[in-house]
């Protein structure tokens, strides 16, 4: 990470406790403005935590966190309004909804806050995702699981989010879709989105991140520059099927 970047997030020490159980035992991470972080890992390790605490949708029991250099609101919509978004793994549609219905609810904090222009985002992620607009007045149920993914996206865009954070946006999809997504990931980063990308499939998240954490047992146990986690022995035999 460059220095002259300035940091969107600010994680440091983060501790997160089930009961008496120790879901995060310390964890710190920068996440750059405008860059794509990825934390990779293996089931249980802790990522889905850590995104969840980002929210505020859990209680942290130690550590601090700054977003935009300052503590973050206590409220999951005011952590919304400021740009700090969660598109979680189960993607958590309405789908008894049409896809127009659900993109226009991530708009709902700006309407709330009285800008006019929230409405017309959803032109703007027409155009990123062409399918959902001709799916616009689909019900969001029928979509297929790349379809989906595409709108849990699409809906957090219409927040106009500063900081995007992906929960296994890969789960569940074909190759072909996984390709597809990941592609769109990147072109978020043109864009000026900085994103924290949690994801099993660590080859793609590699190769999408700038840069990477391994967080294992709840703890960060190797970071660097994405290219130089593709390339170390520990990542590539443990995450990228390496021998």
């Amino acid at each position: 990470m460059t220095p002259s970047v300035p940091a969107l997030l600010e994680v440091e020490d983060l501790h997160v406790r089930y009961g008496r159980v120790e879901a995060l035992g310390g964890v710190s991470l920068t996440v750059p403005a405008g860059a794509i972080v990825t934390v990779i890992g293996p089931n249980g390790a802790g990522k889905s935590t850590l995104l969840n605490a980002l929210m505020g949708l859990l209680p942290c029991a130690g550590g601090r966190i700054r977003y935009g250099g300052a503590a973050p609101a206590s409220a999951v919509e005011d952590r919304v309004a400021a740009g700090l978004c969660l598109v979680p793994e189960k993607r958590e549609l309405f789908a008894s909804m049409t896809v127009r219905d659900n993109l226009l609810l991530g708009a709902y904090a700006r309407v709330r806050a009285g800008d006019r222009r929230a409405p017309a985002t959803i032109d703007e992620v027409y155009q990123r995702f062409p399918r959902l607009h001709e799916r616009s007045e689909q019900l969001a149920g029928t979509l297929s699981g790349g379809e989906r993914q595409m709108l849990a996206i699409g809906r957090a865009l219409m927040a106009r989010p500063r900081l995007l954070m992906l929960d296994e946006p890969s789960l569940g999809l074909a190759p072909l879709i996984v390709r597809e997504i990941f592609r769109i990931v990147a072109s978020l980063r043109e864009s000026g989105v900085a994103i924290l990308l949690v994801e099993q499939n660590a080859r793609a998240a590699l190769q999408v991140a700038d840069y990477g954490y391994v967080v294992e047992t709840g703890m960060v146990v190797l970071a660097g520059a994405a290219a130089q986690l593709a390339r170390d022995e520990r990542v590539v035999a443990s995450y990228l099927g390496g021998a």
